[in-house]
């Protein structure tokens, strides 16, 4: 399969406060009908070409906030804004946002190519321009020669790739990511996360991605939101100041441990900051 990551370039990232902001979390809260607090007011600002990542422990509400910065759910309280077009409107002329789920949740009985294709079909949009974007999602993705396949005669990596696949096909600027490669075993995650740094470079795009995996969070990222346990809240922001291409090296430096030891300290405080029963 081919690899996405080659060919790869890209230095150090202008520091956040240098680009306008894509996505402004002001005051948020998240308070379910049957009274359990799944967020204390939260504000986070992601920056045009960041890669930011939501770690905490469970429940503390990270998919909670990625499913509401999608516009899949509303906030108690506090306000969204996207491209600085206010809390009631998730895009703005020439912004997309595109979301990847924890489960590729692929349709068994259509092949790679059509799995792709959903969103284009699903906006009417023209076949011939819809058949284009599938394609060249799919050669990113590595997987431009099983576009006639089943989701079964594929790996779970694959399968996840599609999934990344079609959240392409719009070629939105802000891709968020719920724990894509969690279920995937080391080996396959690692490729994958090294891919998809390239992919992030290759199309510009703003990247927020959830993980419970500290080592996944320091090779992705070029900053980490620690979130407290539930009710969550930003307990503490690291940046990751280390240039790309990230590698194998990269994985096993000092600064890579040193960054672990960080994130695992404030890990530490954070699951003890909150209760996460359900």
């Amino acid at each position: 399969m081919n690899s996405i990551a080659e060919g790869s370039a890209l230095g150090a990232p202008p520091a956040a406060g240098e680009r306008a902001p894509v996505v402004e979390v002001l005051s948020v809260e998240k308070v379910y009908p049957n009274g359990t607090r799944a967020l204390q007011p939260v504000d986070l600002t992601v920056a045009d070409g960041e890669f930011v990542t939501l770690l905490g422990p469970s429940g503390c509400g990270k998919s909670t906030l990625l499913k509401m910065i999608a516009g899949l759910a509303a906030p108690t309280d506090g306000r969204i804004r996207w491209w600085r077009h206010g809390a009631d409107a998730v895009g703005a002329p020439g912004r997309k946002l595109s979301m990847v789920f924890q489960e590729a949740t692929l349709m068994p009985w259509a092949r790679v190519r059509k799995n792709a294709r959903l969103p284009l079909d699903l906006a009417g949009a023209d076949r011939a321009q819809s058949d284009r974007a599938v394609e060249e999602a799919l050669a990113l993705v590595g997987l431009d020669k099983f576009a006639d396949s089943y989701p079964r005669e594929l790996s779970g990596g694959m399968q996840m790739r599609v999934s990344i696949a079609r959240s392409l096909v719009t070629e939105p600027n802000l891709l968020l990511m719920d724990e894509p490669f969690g279920a995937l075993d080391e080996i396959t995650r690692n490729r994958l996360d090294a891919d998809l740094l390239a992919l992030w470079e290759k199309k510009r795009l703003t990247v927020m991605f959830v993980t419970h995996s500290i080592y996944e969070a320091v090779f992705l990222s070029t900053r980490v939101a620690v979130m407290s346990a539930r009710p969550g809240r930003i307990l503490d922001e690291v940046t990751i100041a280390e240039p790309f291409p990230r590698g194998d090296a990269f994985r096993v430096s000092q600064s890579f441990a040193a960054y672990c030891k960080t994130l695992s300290e404030l890990l530490a405080v954070a699951s003890t900051s909150g209760s996460t029963e359900d």
